[in-house]
Formats: C-alpha cells, sequence, structure tokens
C-alpha cells in the first residue's frame, strides 16, 4: 500500500460505520448516450412533479436513517444538471429541513459540459451548496464523442473545465477507455488533456457493451466495432502508470484521487455506510436490508402522490453480505479484513475465503497485507486489478 496513510484520505469518519449519504437520481438527459443503460427520460414535461415527488419521498422516508448524519448528498442521474440552481437547492434545502447534516457535508453534482457556461459555474458555487463537481467529459476528442452519441464537443469539454477549476477545487471527470480503435498514444493524450486542467479526481472506466443498448444493437449488426481486451487492458495499465505519476491514489478500481480528494460518497458504498437513494430506480441500503425504487418516472410520481414508497426490498443473508464484502472490498485499496471477516460472518467464512484465496495469490493475483490498524488484509495486486470482478466471482459462496 505504499505507507501511505489510508485513513486520513478516507471518508472523514474513518473506515466504517458511523454517518450515511443521499442519493438523488435526476433521470433526465438530452439525449441517449449509446452505451448507457441508466435509468432516463429525454422528455422533461413531468420536471415538476418529478421535482415535488423527489421532495415528498425525502418526507416519507426520512425516519429511515435512524437519525444517523448526512455527511454526504449525490446528484446522479441522467443529468441533474438539467435541473435549474433554485430546484436544486430546494431539493437539497428539503435534505437540511428532515435530516441531521454534518457541518461540511460532501455535496456533488453531476454535470455535463454543454450545461456548464461561465455564468452557471460562478452561479452554482454563489447559489448553492454544491461543493464538487462530477463532470460527464468522457473524451476530449470530437470522434469519440460523436461515436457515443455524447451531446458536448470537445471544445466545450475543456471551455467548462477551465472555467469550473476557477470556481470548485473538488472536481471529478469521467472518462472512458478501451474505446475500439483507440491508440495508446490517443488515449495518453486524454490523460495528459486532463492533467493539464489540475483536476484532483477522476473516474475511469472501460466502454462494456450492455444488453438491450443501441451500442449492444450496433455491435451485433456490424455497425461498430467489437470491444477489444486487449487494447482495454492496454489502456487500463497505462492510465494506472500514468495517474500515479501525477500523484494519484488509485483507491477504487474505476477512481484515482489525489489526497483528501477522495469521493466520499463512493467510498461510503464500499466501506458498507448506510445510504439513501431517492428518486425513480435510486437504490438504498440500511440494516443489512436493500431497497430499489420502480424504475419509471410516471409509475414513482403516482405512487408518491398517494403517498406509498414505489420501492422492493430484499434482506441480505449472511453470504449475501459476505460476497458484497468481498467485491467491493477487492475492488478498493482497502481490501478485505481477515479480522472483520472472522468477526462478522464467522471463523467459517475466513476458513473459506483463505483457501479459495491461495491459487490468486501464487499467481500474484491477491495479496496479503498488514493496514494501519496492524490487521491483515486480503488485496488485489497490480497485476490482478484489471481482472478483480472475476476473481471476487469465483470467491463468493455460493
Amino acid at each position: 500500500m505504499d505507507n501511505i496513510d489510508l485513513d486520513t484520505i478516507s471518508s472523514p469518519s474513518g473506515r466504517l460505520g458511523g454517518a450515511a449519504g443521499i442519493y438523488i437520481h435526476i433521470p433526465f438527459c438530452k439525449q441517449a448516450c449509446f452505451y448507457c443503460d441508466f435509468h432516463f427520460s429525454t422528455s422533461l414535461k413531468k420536471k415538476d412533479e418529478l421535482i415535488d415527488a423527489l421532495i415528498s419521498e425525502i418526507e416519507l422516508r426520512y425516519p429511515i436513517l435512524n437519525r444517523e448524519v448526512v455527511e454526504t448528498i449525490y446528484f446522479g442521474g441522467g443529468t441533474p444538471s438539467m435541473l435549474s440552481n433554485i430546484e436544486l437547492q430546494k431539493i437539497i434545502d428539503a435534505v437540511y429541513t428532515r435530516f441531521q447534516v454534518c457541518e461540511n457535508p460532501e455535496i456533488t453534482l453531476e454535470a455535463n459540459p454543454d450545461d456548464l457556461s461561465l455564468e452557471r459555474i460562478k452561479t452554482l458555487a454563489e447559489e448553492t451548496k454544491i461543493n464538487r463537481l462530477s463532470i460527464g467529459i468522457q473524451s476530449f476528442f470530437n470522434d469519440d464523442l460523436k461515436s457515443m452519441n455524447r451531446a458536448h464537443n470537445a471544445t466545450e469539454a475543456e471551455k467548462c473545465l477551465k472555467e469550473a477549476t476557477k470556481c470548485f477545487d473538488n472536481i471529478t471527470i469521467d472518462l472512458i477507455y478501451g474505446i475500439p480503435n483507440m491508440s495508446l498514444e490517443k488515449w495518453n493524450d486524454n490523460l495528459e488533456k486532463a492533467f493539464s486542467f489540475g483536476v484532483n479526481h477522476i473516474s475511469s472506466y472501460a466502454l462494456t457493451v450492455e444488453p438491450k443498448t443501441a451500442l449492444d444493437t450496433f455491435i451485433e449488426k456490424g455497425k461498430y466495432p467489437p470491444i477489444d481486451e486487449d487494447l482495454a487492458l492496454k489502456h487500463f495499465n497505462h492510465l494506472v502508470e500514468k495517474t500515479s505519476e501525477k500523484g494519484f491514489v488509485h483507491y477504487e478500481i474505476s477512481n484515482f484521487g489525489k489526497p483528501n480528494f477522495f469521493s466520499k460518497h463512493n467510498t461510503s458504498y464500499w466501506l458498507g455506510k448506510s445510504y439513501l437513494g431517492i428518486g425513480p430506480s435510486a437504490h438504498s441500503f440500511y440494516n443489512n436490508q436493500r431497497s430499489w425504487n420502480v424504475s419509471n418516472n410516471a409509475k414513482y410520481i403516482k405512487s408518491i402522490q398517494n403517498k406509498e414508497l414505489p420501492l422492493s426490498t430484499e434482506n441480505l443473508t449472511k453470504q449475501d453480505a459476505f460476497n458484497e464484502h468481498v467485491m467491493t472490498g477487492l475492488r478498493t485499496i482497502w481490501g478485505v479484513s481477515f479480522n472483520k471477516i472472522k468477526t462478522e460472518f464467522g471463523d467459517g467464512f475466513l476458513q473459506y475465503l483463505k483457501k479459495n484465496s491461495n491459487k490468486f495469490i501464487n499467481e500474484d493475483l491477491l495479496a496479503i497485507e498488514t493496514n494501519s490498524h496492524n490487521e491483515s488484509v486480503l488485496v488485489t495486486t497490480k497485476k490482478g486489478k484489471f481482472l478483480v470482478d472475476g476473481i471476487a466471482a469465483e470467491l463468493f459462496m455460493i
């Protein structure tokens, strides 16, 4: 772990437990990206009703977090930047009215470059409590953006970052690698351009083909090249190398942050904290229970108007909780604590994990290290990072 004091650069409440997060799903987009399978609508007809429903759901569900302190609020989507500052702050005010919010919460807005004019950026900083921007750049090249059906162009991407960094110091950008036929040189140019703006966090994902997306159809009909896993691996390894050179910590498989600029909200997911999801398709986790709202705007709005929660729930079995802990732990720099496995799941689970991880340790895909709490933890090696989801799946208790 390169002698990094991880506890000082993780979430503010330490490694585990304590505070909670709130995720708010804004299900509107200008147009559909070819690779996206998130829930959204390109129609704004029900926007006002939807915002009222979000606030009503906050009213209905606030007892769930049981007086836990809210340390993060995250506007995701969809494209939350399609809402006005007044609409965003109205939702934030509803959270503050019903929940105990910590003194300096992280409040993130996912935004697209075409929504971030200089005036909009300034007013976001001055008129709302939003203090972190997550900007969906994806690429600094027009041909890539066009191939993904993004709503912005390369000029807008650069212009918005130039202006955003004047008003916000806590900015993360999304970049996509593994785009077919993208040379390593072009991918490096994307990274160098990102570094040139001085952003302190990068989230980077391999282009993946989700079922029933436009990209899936295009590949099936031969209108788009198939995904090249070898190319994606080369891009990923270059990403890891270059971000390390620039002082970023690779703290989760897809996330790279400078010290003190980790995503506190997303870190809370990976460290098993409670979070409440508000809005259509939003997921929640609390008291070892998962729930998710209906992925339909009209049904969501109607249900909330009738004072009914449009959600499904499941209680995690011990096996489910173990599997999730292994998956999230191996994806992060914190790893999987043997002591925590034994304490929370029992010695049988610990012995199962140790036995089944041996082959991956022998292949230099996993390793056992000691963390700052002097605990033995199972971590993913540099060689194993790109394969981590498959490795974790083989360690699941079925």
